[in-house]
């Protein structure tokens, strides 16, 4: 008896710190202002990973609200790529045409939404990772 009560007690206290798959998901950040103001570029990279995991999530259990909300989050964070500070050298001379065509996808990716169209969101989908991905900071 005196063994069984704590190890229940610690049982209870594990189960009690499981986290359930709501709280999993990833949460959009929150919107920028509409007036473009300078950002750190990896505070903007942040931002688009963080909207394209969201968008992968909600395309794969058919939330077509979420995804469309994530490509808009997506789009205003390619209007700040424009403008963002603390570029690394590499990505100095191309990144008003990442930004821009992060912004065009991010914009087919709305309508694919729109239309909840599965074979052109994977596409658009593919195309916006690989994009986020060709920006990253290292190598």
């Amino acid at each position: 008896m005196r063994r069984t009560l704590p190890i229940v007690a610690v049982l209870t206290a594990l189960a009690g710190c499981q986290v359930g798959p709501e709280a999993q998901r990833t949460t959009l950040p929150p919107m920028l202002p509409d007036k473009v103001t300078p950002l750190p570029y990896s505070t903007l990279l942040e931002r688009a990973r963080s909207q394209l995991k969201k968008a992968t999530e909600a395309f794969y259990i058919d939330n077509w609200g979420d995804l469309d909300e994530a490509a808009r989050g997506l789009e205003q964070t390619a209007q700040y790529m424009a403008k963002a500070e603390d570029v690394p050298a590499k990505h100095k001379d191309t990144l008003a045409t990442a930004g821009a065509d992060l912004g065009k996808l991010a914009g087919s990716l709305r309508k694919a939404a729109a239309d909840k169209d599965v074979k052109k969101t994977t596409d658009v989908l593919t195309k916006v990772q690989l994009k986020v991905r060709e920006m990253r900071l290292g190598d």
